[in-house]
């Protein structure tokens, strides 16, 4: 047995768990004072008997479970939390079946119902023929470093989510479209199911922020954006294109539906009744839209599609804009 877990098996060589016996020495004394004053909670299991062999005192004020409570592996088991329990029973018995020192994170029940998260280091120990003798480990506190684990995941998926969002309008951005694009491209190729585009761009914004300023500039779009989401389904992408333009990624959806949905856009923004001047086809700011659908092909290219609908887009604005124009 390795030197460093010496005093460990000396001291958990009783075979009964449970307070701590005279000590036959002044040794002995020193190192069960050492094992149950620190925080980690040592523990010996008999390999043959898979019973505990040893565990220390401080499990009690850890689980609430009583020290001479815990008998046998079955007691170290059916005290994990029951989502953590097959997956970590599976992986220490076949690590120490291999022989292999090992470790394991799980949430242990305790005595309240409650639970504490514990990182389980288990060593092997072998007899001097090679086999498996009983395991020897510490079972530490985890739970605060678990919690600032969760807090920065937690942490990291808001910034991830941001990093996805358009800063004016709290849609999705052109980042966020780019990388839906590429999946829904994918897949539909993949079904032979329709994908459907619309790209919208507000009509004479540009004469619009000349007239009301770029802070009424802002409230349009912000509201245009909104107007756009409302209609957006579940699995729908509605985001900011680039300036005045949005664009709504329909996956799924063939040219009959979506026609429909680029009509309800054009009713949509017209009808928000933002007041423009700057116009010559509307009292109100209106929008022009450009819309196809199409089934990708083995080889065919998502930014071949953009740019067809950016054609038709411009098509209708060339055409009087506040109007659609499809394929």
């Amino acid at each position: 047995m390795p030197h460093r877990n010496a005093q460990i098996d000396h001291v958990a060589a009783e075979p009964a768990v449970g307070p701590a016996r005279a000590s036959s020495g002044p040794e002995d004394a020193v190192y069960r004072t050492l094992l149950e004053s620190t925080r980690a909670i040592p523990w010996k299991i008999d390999w043959a008997t898979m019973r505990f062999a040893y565990i220390g005192p401080q499990i009690a004020a850890l689980l609430g479970w009583p020290q001479d409570s815990w008998v046998s592996v079955e007691d170290w088991a059916s005290r994990i939390h029951p989502d953590d329990r097959e997956h970590v029973v599976n992986y220490c018995v076949a690590q120490s079946i291999a022989g292999v020192d090992h470790e394991a994170d799980y949430r242990a029940l305790t005595q309240d119902r409650g639970f504490v998260w514990i990182r389980d280091v288990v060593h092997v120990v072998r007899n001097a023929e090679g086999e498996v003798e009983s395991l020897i480990g510490f079972m530490f506190d985890i739970s605060e470093r678990k919690r600032i684990e969760q807090e920065l995941a937690k942490m990291q998926r808001k910034l991830e989510a941001l990093s996805f969002e358009d800063g004016l309008t709290r849609i999705a951005n052109r980042r966020r479209f780019d990388e839906r694009l590429e999946t829904y491209w994918e897949a539909a190729r993949r079904s032979g199911r329709p994908l459907s585009m619309i790209l919208l761009d507000i009509d004479h914004f540009k004469g619009f922020n000349d007239r009301y300023g770029h802070l009424h500039g802002d409230e349009c779009l912000v509201a245009v954006a909104a107007a756009l989401k409302a209609l957006g389904r579940e699995e729908d992408v509605i985001a900011r294109f680039g300036g005045e333009e949005f664009v709504l990624l329909l996956p799924d959806t063939d040219e009959s539906v979506a026609l429909e949905i680029a009509r309800r856009c054009c009713r949509a923004v017209e009808g928000l009744e933002i007041p423009n001047a700057a116009s010559d086809c509307s009292p109100f700011v209106t929008a022009s839209l450009g819309v196809s659908t199409v089934t990708p092909l083995e080889g065919a290219l998502a930014r071949d599609f953009c740019e067809d609908v950016d054609r038709l887009l411009y098509g209708a604005k060339r055409n009087g804009r506040n109007q659609l124009l499809s394929a």
